[in-house]
């Protein structure tokens, strides 16, 4: 019993405490607010606004080439290693012609017998050219049948005919034999363009799959890293107010201290969608800027973060971006609007009632609510199109006095210590 007694008046001792705290709190900021709330000013001035779109996207080069196997067989030859710059027309892999040459041997015998097979059924044909001469003329002269003649025509077409389909046959072997031997020839790879080996997928002695209808194996990846482009996802909120020939700051994450100029060239019209029916659900478009003068270092594939200035002002009224709040305007009763009031009107008179954007000014010590309206915004100002001019000296901080302290003619202390200190 003596232990719950001791315990009970420490809880209430402690409570009284709390209480005279909180009570103090109270009456010090009653006396805070009757001396003034504590702010931070700044003399308005003019300065350079520019827009920007944040993105994050890829560094990738702006052409790449997939080299894949048409000839199926074993890498008897592998001429290059990752990372390595190749020519146009450098001999880069050859295949072992083993199977395909077997081939071509096959097709070019097929040829040749197609070939002999025309000179016999071409001597046919001569033959039973010279026997229609023959009995056409007996037959002028009445020594030779009607059944003689028309015996003599139908073997002549026939040896005609077995000719041209020998010819054809021919023909056939022909374009066969040239399609295996332009298969074989594929059995050395020579590379497309000058560029820089980006991936290598194989090594000498393994073997590949080929085929002429489809992509075979591929091989590796050569790339012109003289030209690079960042590309990127831009929001679709975002995506109306940039254009082609935006600037561009590329921030590279692998390159930490690099700040990488660039230039938008293409602008997708079709969207890309993630997380499609969920609540996660996003909509990008992707933007692709040229990186102009890039750094050797860059390599395809590394993650980057893009500002892209979308739209700049110059030499316009700008305050710091915290000096702007929102204020809620008096609530009008519904007698105050008319019955007979249009719905024209009644959506302008909605508008009308949106809270207004304003910032305050000191005016010998006392704050001014003032409304204003805005432009462009950066990082840390925004533009002032209306409302202020410059040299007034306006509020521009604290936070929770602008947004929350501070209401018309309130007295404020102006405390500008830790301004100077941070210049």
């Amino acid at each position: 019993m003596t232990q719950k007694k001791k315990s009970k008046k420490i809880f209430i001792i402690a409570i009284a405490l709390l209480m005279v705290g909180l009570g103090g709190f109270v009456v010090y900021k009653l006396i805070n607010k009757e001396d003034g709330i504590k702010v931070t000013t700044e003399k308005v001035s003019r300065k350079t606004i520019t827009q920007t779109v944040s993105a994050i996207g890829k560094i990738q080069p702006e052409t790449e080439v997939k080299i894949s196997s048409e000839a199926s067989g074993e890498i008897m030859f592998l001429g290059i290693k990752d990372g390595q710059q190749v020519n146009a027309n450098q001999l880069l892999v050859r295949i072992q012609p083993d199977i395909i040459t077997s081939q071509v041997e096959q097709f070019e015998a097929s040829t040749e017998a197609a070939k002999v097979a025309i000179d016999a059924v071409k001597a046919e044909r001569e033959r039973a050219k010279a026997d229609l001469e023959r009995i056409t003329k007996l037959f002028q002269k009445e020594f030779a049948s009607r059944e003689e003649l028309d015996r003599a025509k139908a073997t002549f077409e026939g040896a005609e005919s077995r000719y041209q389909s020998t010819l054809s046959e021919y023909q056939r072997a022909l374009s066969a034999l040239r399609q295996i031997k332009a298969q074989a020839s594929r059995t050395a790879i020579y590379s497309p363009i000058a560029g820089t080996v980006t991936s290598l997928s194989v090594e000498q002695g393994e073997k590949v799959v080929g085929t002429a209808q489809m992509q075979g194996t591929e091989m590796m990846r050569i790339a012109d890293l003289s030209v690079m482009n960042a590309l990127v996802d831009v929001d679709e909120n975002d995506i109306v107010y940039v254009k082609i020939g935006d600037t561009a700051t590329i921030n590279v994450d692998a390159l930490p201290n690099e700040q990488i100029k660039g230039t938008v060239v293409e602008i997708a019209h079709s969207a890309k969608m993630s997380n499609t029916g969920t609540q996660e659900e996003v909509t990008n478009f992707q933007v692709k800027i040229r990186v102009i003068n890039p750094e050797k270092r860059l390599r395809p594939g590394m993650s980057c973060n893009v500002e892209i200035a979308t739209e700049t002002h110059h030499n316009v009224i700008a305050v710091p971006l915290q000096s702007v709040t929102v204020r809620q305007s008096e609530e009008k009763s519904d007698n105050d609007t008319p019955k007979d009031m249009t719905a024209e009107k009644k959506s302008a008179n909605e508008k009308n009632k949106r809270p207004p954007t304003i910032v305050f000014l000191n005016i010998n010590n006392k704050a001014k609510q003032t409304k204003v309206e805005t432009g462009l915004s950066d990082q840390g100002y925004i533009e002032i199109t209306s409302g202020i001019k410059e040299g007034d000296e306006i509020i521009s901080g604290n936070f929770q006095a602008i947004n929350k302290l501070l209401n018309d003619n309130d007295k404020i202390i102006i405390d500008n210590s830790s301004e100077k200190k941070k210049k």
